[in-house]
Protein backbone atom coordinates (compact mmCIF):
# COMPACT_ATOMS: atom_id res chain seq x y z
CA UNK A 1 0.00 0.00 0.00
CA UNK A 2 1.49 3.33 -1.06
CA UNK A 3 1.93 6.17 1.40
CA UNK A 4 -0.90 8.68 1.56
CA UNK A 5 -0.34 12.27 0.43
CA UNK A 6 -2.39 14.43 2.84
CA UNK A 7 -2.69 17.40 0.51
CA UNK A 8 -3.67 15.23 -2.46
CA UNK A 9 -6.25 13.45 -0.29
CA UNK A 10 -7.83 16.73 0.82
CA UNK A 11 -7.78 18.13 -2.71
CA UNK A 12 -9.48 14.98 -4.00
CA UNK A 13 -12.35 15.34 -1.54
CA UNK A 14 -12.81 19.00 -2.44
CA UNK A 15 -12.87 18.26 -6.17
CA UNK A 16 -15.34 15.42 -5.69
CA UNK A 17 -17.89 17.43 -3.71
CA UNK A 18 -17.68 20.37 -6.13
CA UNK A 19 -18.83 18.13 -8.97
CA UNK A 20 -21.57 16.61 -6.82
CA UNK A 21 -22.98 20.04 -6.11
CA UNK A 22 -23.08 21.13 -9.76
CA UNK A 23 -24.72 17.86 -10.76
CA UNK A 24 -27.74 18.85 -8.68
CA UNK A 25 -28.57 21.55 -11.26
CA UNK A 26 -28.63 19.19 -14.23
CA UNK A 27 -31.91 18.97 -16.12
CA UNK A 28 -33.74 21.68 -14.15
CA UNK A 29 -35.53 24.75 -15.47
CA UNK A 30 -34.39 28.30 -14.74
CA UNK A 31 -37.19 28.57 -12.22
CA UNK A 32 -36.30 25.38 -10.40
CA UNK A 33 -32.58 26.17 -10.01
CA UNK A 34 -33.50 29.53 -8.45
CA UNK A 35 -36.68 29.02 -6.45
CA UNK A 36 -36.46 29.07 -2.64
CA UNK A 37 -37.37 25.78 -1.00
CA UNK A 38 -37.00 26.78 2.65
CA UNK A 39 -38.26 29.75 4.70
CA UNK A 40 -34.70 31.15 4.67
CA UNK A 41 -34.56 31.00 0.87
CA UNK A 42 -32.25 28.05 0.23
CA UNK A 43 -31.96 27.49 -3.52
CA UNK A 44 -29.60 25.59 -5.80
CA UNK A 45 -28.07 28.37 -7.89
CA UNK A 46 -27.58 30.51 -4.80
CA UNK A 47 -25.57 27.71 -3.19
CA UNK A 48 -23.27 27.63 -6.22
CA UNK A 49 -22.85 31.42 -6.14
CA UNK A 50 -22.07 31.31 -2.42
CA UNK A 51 -19.48 28.56 -2.78
CA UNK A 52 -17.79 30.31 -5.68
CA UNK A 53 -17.35 33.31 -3.41
CA UNK A 54 -16.09 31.10 -0.57
CA UNK A 55 -13.35 29.54 -2.70
CA UNK A 56 -12.28 32.85 -4.23
CA UNK A 57 -11.97 34.49 -0.83
CA UNK A 58 -10.44 31.66 1.20
CA UNK A 59 -7.94 30.50 -1.42
CA UNK A 60 -7.37 34.01 -2.77
CA UNK A 61 -7.19 36.95 -0.39
CA UNK A 62 -6.37 34.76 2.61
CA UNK A 63 -3.01 33.89 1.01
CA UNK A 64 -2.47 37.26 -0.69
CA UNK A 65 -3.41 35.74 -4.04
CA UNK A 66 -6.42 37.85 -5.13
CA UNK A 67 -8.37 36.47 -8.07
CA UNK A 68 -9.44 39.81 -9.51
CA UNK A 69 -13.02 38.55 -9.72
CA UNK A 70 -15.54 41.26 -8.68
CA UNK A 71 -17.76 39.98 -5.86
CA UNK A 72 -20.16 42.86 -5.09
CA UNK A 73 -22.52 40.54 -3.20
CA UNK A 74 -19.93 40.07 -0.42
CA UNK A 75 -18.93 43.74 -0.13
CA UNK A 76 -19.45 45.48 3.22
CA UNK A 77 -22.41 47.45 1.85
CA UNK A 78 -24.12 44.40 0.26
CA UNK A 79 -27.51 43.39 1.58
CA UNK A 80 -27.66 40.30 3.83
CA UNK A 81 -27.58 36.98 1.94
CA UNK A 82 -26.83 38.67 -1.38
CA UNK A 83 -24.39 35.85 -2.17
CA UNK A 84 -27.03 33.16 -1.67
CA UNK A 85 -29.40 33.87 -4.55
CA UNK A 86 -29.17 34.76 -8.23
CA UNK A 87 -30.72 37.95 -9.54
CA UNK A 88 -32.71 37.70 -12.79
CA UNK A 89 -29.83 39.21 -14.75
CA UNK A 90 -27.29 36.70 -13.40
CA UNK A 91 -27.54 33.68 -15.65
CA UNK A 92 -27.00 30.08 -14.63
CA UNK A 93 -24.14 29.93 -17.14
CA UNK A 94 -22.43 32.97 -15.59
CA UNK A 95 -22.61 31.61 -12.07
CA UNK A 96 -21.43 28.13 -13.02
CA UNK A 97 -18.57 29.68 -15.01
CA UNK A 98 -17.65 31.79 -11.96
CA UNK A 99 -17.59 28.67 -9.81
CA UNK A 100 -15.33 26.88 -12.29
CA UNK A 101 -12.98 29.88 -12.39
CA UNK A 102 -12.97 29.79 -8.59
CA UNK A 103 -11.94 26.12 -8.77
CA UNK A 104 -9.06 26.98 -11.11
CA UNK A 105 -7.86 29.79 -8.86
CA UNK A 106 -8.15 27.65 -5.72
CA UNK A 107 -6.49 24.65 -7.36
CA UNK A 108 -3.48 26.79 -8.31
CA UNK A 109 -3.16 28.01 -4.72
CA UNK A 110 -3.47 24.46 -3.38
CA UNK A 111 -0.92 23.10 -5.84
CA UNK A 112 1.64 25.88 -5.38
CA UNK A 113 1.57 26.22 -1.58
CA UNK A 114 2.52 23.72 1.09
CA UNK A 115 -0.03 22.62 3.69
CA UNK A 116 1.82 24.66 6.33
CA UNK A 117 1.84 27.86 4.23
CA UNK A 118 0.38 30.68 6.32
CA UNK A 119 -2.29 33.25 5.58
CA UNK A 120 -4.82 35.49 7.31
CA UNK A 121 -8.63 35.49 7.17
CA UNK A 122 -9.56 39.18 7.70
CA UNK A 123 -13.20 38.47 8.59
CA UNK A 124 -12.33 35.99 11.37
CA UNK A 125 -11.67 37.07 14.98
CA UNK A 126 -8.06 38.12 15.63
CA UNK A 127 -7.30 35.08 17.79
CA UNK A 128 -8.28 32.73 14.92
CA UNK A 129 -7.09 34.92 12.07
CA UNK A 130 -3.69 33.32 11.34
CA UNK A 131 -4.29 30.11 9.37
CA UNK A 132 -2.51 27.50 7.30
CA UNK A 133 -3.48 26.11 3.93
CA UNK A 134 -4.21 22.84 5.73
CA UNK A 135 -6.81 24.51 7.95
CA UNK A 136 -8.41 26.39 5.06
CA UNK A 137 -8.66 23.23 2.96
CA UNK A 138 -10.48 21.47 5.79
CA UNK A 139 -12.71 24.51 6.37
CA UNK A 140 -13.72 24.80 2.71
CA UNK A 141 -14.30 21.04 2.37
CA UNK A 142 -16.58 21.17 5.42
CA UNK A 143 -18.41 24.24 4.08
CA UNK A 144 -18.85 22.72 0.63
CA UNK A 145 -20.10 19.40 1.98
CA UNK A 146 -22.58 21.20 4.24
CA UNK A 147 -24.04 23.07 1.30
CA UNK A 148 -23.95 19.99 -0.94
CA UNK A 149 -26.20 18.38 1.67
CA UNK A 150 -28.55 21.34 1.39
CA UNK A 151 -28.52 20.86 -2.38
CA UNK A 152 -29.34 17.15 -2.00
CA UNK A 153 -32.50 17.96 -0.08
CA UNK A 154 -33.53 20.91 -2.26
CA UNK A 155 -33.19 18.82 -5.43
CA UNK A 156 -35.20 15.97 -3.93
CA UNK A 157 -37.95 18.41 -2.98
CA UNK A 158 -38.05 19.75 -6.55
CA UNK A 159 -38.39 16.53 -8.53
CA UNK A 160 -37.46 13.58 -6.33
CA UNK A 161 -33.98 13.18 -7.83
CA UNK A 162 -31.50 11.92 -5.24
CA UNK A 163 -28.03 10.47 -5.05
CA UNK A 164 -24.42 11.27 -4.24
CA UNK A 165 -22.89 11.63 -7.70
CA UNK A 166 -23.74 10.93 -11.31
CA UNK A 167 -21.59 7.77 -11.22
CA UNK A 168 -22.48 6.69 -7.66
CA UNK A 169 -25.96 7.19 -6.28
CA UNK A 170 -24.99 5.69 -2.89
CA UNK A 171 -28.63 4.68 -2.41
CA UNK A 172 -30.29 1.23 -2.28
CA UNK A 173 -31.13 -0.20 -5.70
CA UNK A 174 -34.90 -0.22 -5.21
CA UNK A 175 -37.94 1.07 -7.07
CA UNK A 176 -40.35 3.94 -6.36
CA UNK A 177 -42.85 1.61 -4.70
CA UNK A 178 -40.21 0.54 -2.18
CA UNK A 179 -39.42 4.19 -1.34
CA UNK A 180 -43.12 4.98 -0.92
CA UNK A 181 -43.52 2.07 1.49
CA UNK A 182 -40.33 3.07 3.31
CA UNK A 183 -41.63 6.63 3.73
CA UNK A 184 -44.94 5.30 5.04
CA UNK A 185 -43.14 3.04 7.51
CA UNK A 186 -41.04 5.93 8.85
CA UNK A 187 -44.12 8.10 9.25
CA UNK A 188 -45.85 5.33 11.20
CA UNK A 189 -42.77 4.86 13.40
CA UNK A 190 -42.64 8.59 14.11
CA UNK A 191 -46.30 8.68 15.07
CA UNK A 192 -45.94 5.61 17.26
CA UNK A 193 -42.91 7.09 19.05
CA UNK A 194 -44.75 10.37 19.59
CA UNK A 195 -47.79 8.63 21.09
CA UNK A 196 -50.43 11.21 21.93
CA UNK A 197 -48.00 14.14 21.62
CA UNK A 198 -49.01 16.80 19.07
CA UNK A 199 -47.23 16.57 15.73
CA UNK A 200 -45.45 19.49 14.09
CA UNK A 201 -46.38 20.75 10.64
Amino acid sequence: MSASDPKADLHHYLRSVRESLLWKLDGLSEYDVRRPLTPTGTNLLGLVKHLASIELEYFGGTFDRPSGEPLPWVAEDAEPNADLWATPDESREQIIALYRRAWDHADTTIEELSLDATGHVPWWPAERNPVTLHRILIHVIAETNRHAGHADIVRELIDGAAGLRRDNGNLPDVDDAWWAEHHKRLEQAAQQAAGDQPHGG
